[in-house]
């Protein structure tokens, strides 16, 4: 369909984009639905986008600003169609014009619209006024040889090609920025464009880094594949917790002392105890995994010390236990505390004179292997109760390390996410715009009882139900918000744009429709009042455009129309 625009954008046609800014200024944050969003000097914006273009030149810099543009421009595409699922395509697409003119950046006049998302058709000329861009130019750079607003011009292709499915490259015809008199720009596909290759170049990583530091890479690279080699790998964080338990592993791994893993179910035990054996003189040996708890009371023994052919009802023949297949090398026992009284006597056993039996042989086998146990309870408590022999415990005890939570490093929670999210996007081949805002903001305040499971796990649901260039949204993450697990932050007031674009108290504005809902039922008005009410309201705000009312009220435009009519308003308009 073709539509002419040619007055500028009313704000009471993106009020419901108005209506998704929230300031919380006690917490130093400003929300756009789920992204964070910054308020910026256009003269420190002006003042580094100076110093890009001395530094890396017109052409690097210009690929830098249709890149940042373009993030933007995906992550609003998005939040388009969430907020206006039911609308017409016209009104989804203008939602992008409408944020530009809302986050302060440019006055988007639409001149000529064609949009037809069933065949992919698409053309667009639009009038950029008051670009920041622009303004730019004129006081930190002086007039420029090419068009300017390249941030705008990114977030114009991201958008557009986000909402149509297919690429769509904007170009500016004109721009003041250079000295024209307006800036101009149109959309049509790429395959239209003589240049569109050419053009897409700047949207590709910039190389200047790998330009200028080629030689730095090539010794990080070597640095880090000898530091692999070495074994020096503890899974992932950087956090201060999680650093002084890599600093007391690393000074017994290169030992023969047992080390004693403590921490919470999730906390990573396994991850530390390969890191153990691979940072240790065995690291070439194998290592042998074992789950104390897993494995059936009656079959622990056998499992872990071998079993001799015929020495119980099925043992048909003879094969060597966990132990043997770990020798000159490290068996990790988790869960140990599960252990049955014999088979931590044998354990005693290995551990001081070195040597085993199987079960039903008489024979005694040596083995030269390193034990890192761990357990999610109290041993110290286990052998109070007669659970666990405290000679035992003695011994395992020798190099304990206890692994934080993950509610106590979650500063390395963002690279813990973004690890998992690689893996699994791999995994069901998929590519998502990662965690909204809100959604880390969320993770943050998780208390995970299940620690670096869960999250693995949270984030695995959260890849499985975001569609393909998406952001992973909070609903995506918890099917049901466990409330009793976030940490309890302070009750913060926020702040919201009202109808007229002030700044208001959102809890007066909270308080509103339960005073108006209350009062239209203390005074007996019929829902059909009410909803006619609605319609005649929503339809003076659009100037009786049944279809931009028909947007303000979250129907479709046939919807709304059906009843108009039924109501009699659409006749006596």
């Amino acid at each position: 369909m073709a539509i002419s625009y040619k007055p500028k954008l009313k704000h009471t046609q993106f009020q419901d984009l108005t209506d998704q800014i929230r300031f919380l200024s006690s917490e130093g944050k400003i929300w756009l639905g789920e992204q964070r969003m910054l308020l910026m000097a256009v003269s420190a914006m002006g003042a580094f986008r100076r110093e890009m273009v001395n530094s890396m030149g017109v052409a690097r810099a210009k690929g830098f600003f249709l890149r940042l543009g373009y993030q933007s421009g995906l992550k609003d595409a998005e939040l388009a169609r969430k907020l206006r699922p039911h609308c017409e395509e016209i009104d989804i697409f203008l939602a992008g014009p409408q944020l530009h003119a809302l986050k302060g950046m440019v006055n988007v006049i639409p001149v000529q619209v064609e949009i037809n998302q069933e065949t992919g058709d698409f053309y667009a000329e639009m009038q950029w006024i008051d670009s920041f861009e622009v303004e730019i130019c004129q006081t930190e750079l002086g007039k420029m040889d090419e068009p300017a607003c390249w941030a705008l011009l990114g977030y114009a292709c991201a958008y557009t090609s986000s909402f149509m499915g297919r690429e769509i490259i904007f170009r500016e015809t004109s721009c003041r920025g250079c000295g024209d008199e307006k800036c101009l720009i149109v959309g049509k596909p790429a395959e239209q464009w003589d240049d569109a290759e050419e053009f897409a170049r700047y949207f590709k990583a910039d190389p200047i880094i790998e330009e200028l530091y080629d030689l730095q890479s090539q010794v990080s690279s070597l640095r880090s594949s000898l530091e692999k080699q070495q074994g020096q790998y503890y899974g992932i964080g950087q956090s201060a917790s999680y650093n002084k338990v890599c600093k007391m592993i690393d000074k017994a791994a290169l030992g023969k002392v047992s080390v004693l893993l403590l921490g919470e179910t999730g906390v990573g035990k396994e991850v530390i105890a390969r890191s153990v054996h691979l940072r240790s003189e065995r690291a070439d040996g194998p290592f042998v995994a074992v789950n104390c708890a897993a494995i059936p009371p009656d079959l622990i023994e056998s499992e872990l010390f071998g079993v001799e052919k015929g020495a119980f009802t099925g043992a048909n023949q003879s094969r060597p236990g966990r132990f043997e297949r770990a020798d000159k090398g490290t068996i990790f026992l988790d869960e140990v505390v599960e252990l049955t009284p014999r088979a931590q006597a044998s354990l005693l056993r290995v551990l001081q004179e070195g040597e085993l039996e199987r079960v039903g042989d008489n024979r005694t086998r040596s083995v030269n292997v390193r034990i890192i146990a761990a357990t999610n309870e109290s041993l110290a408590e286990a052998v109070e109760a007669g659970k666990f022999r405290a000679d035992l415990y003695y011994r395992l005890n020798v190099f304990p390390v206890q692994i934080p939570p993950l509610r106590e490093r979650l500063e390395d929670l963002p690279l813990l996410t973004e690890h998992f999210l690689r893996k699994f996007e791999a995994e069901y081949n998929k590519h998502t715009l990662g965690l909204s805002d809100k959604a880390l903001e969320l993770c943050l305040r998780y208390r995970w009882p299940g620690n670096i499971r869960e999250l693995e796990n949270v984030i695995e649901r959260g890849v499985i139900l975001t569609d393909n260039n998406e952001t992973i949204s909070q609903d995506a993450l918890f099917a049901v918000f466990p409330n009793s697990e976030f940490q309890q932050a302070s009750p913060q007031s926020s702040e919201i744009i009202d109808d007229t674009g002030q700044v208001v108290s959102g809890d007066s504005q909270q308080g509103g429709p339960a005073h108006w809902a209350e009062s239209i039922i203390n005074n007996n008005v019929s829902l059909d009042e009410v909803e006619e009410t609605l319609m005649r309201r929503a339809m003076d705000q659009a100037s009786q455009n049944v279809s931009e009312a028909a947007r303000l009220l979250g129907l479709t435009r046939p919807a709304l129309a059906y009843r108009l009519k039924k109501a009699g308003i659409l006749q006596k308009n």
